[in-house]
């Protein structure tokens, strides 16, 4: 498949990771916050800048951006071989939900926010699975599209 089909299943993917994170993350205190490590990682980037993002809702949003424009390149590399793609998805999937929930206390970063028990690292973790796993729906709708019609 082509990298632009690739990068808008990516995209596809990251966005349906944003919604799901966006609906449940106010629904109870186990719920993980992926804006608040994202928001934390943004600023202490711009930090070594020199900078910082004062205004909240302005921190939000860029960290929204940026969180749906990784996320989306990210699992824009599911694509290739047709075969491949769901073992590919579940593969990348699980190692962003885990390296999310891991990756933040050895990067200098707070981990509660995404793993501050079981339920919220079990929940971050499959958010990241299900994003993979829309982005190879959506490779596969693309893949089923293109022979039917084309």
């Amino acid at each position: 498949m082509g990298k632009i089909t690739n990068l808008i299943a990516g995209l596809g993917g990251s966005v349906v990771l944003n919604i799901l994170h966006e609906s449940f993350k106010n629904k109870g205190s186990n719920m993980p916050h992926i804006d608040r490590l994202g928001e934390e990682a943004l600023q202490k980037s711009i930090g070594y800048l020199g900078t910082s993002i004062e205004d909240e809702h302005t921190l939000y949003l860029s960290t929204l951006a940026g969180d749906i424009a990784g996320n989306a390149i990210y699992y824009s590399l599911i694509g290739g071989k047709n075969s491949l793609i769901w073992p590919k998805a579940v593969m990348f999937g699980l190692a962003a939900g885990i390296g999310a929930v891991t990756l933040p206390k050895p990067m200098g970063l707070d981990a509660t926010p995404v793993a501050r028990n079981a339920k919220s690292t079990v929940l971050t973790i499959g958010y990241y699975l299900t994003g993979a796993l829309a982005t190879a729906a959506i490779l596969k709708l693309f893949k089923t599209g293109r022979r039917k019609y084309f």
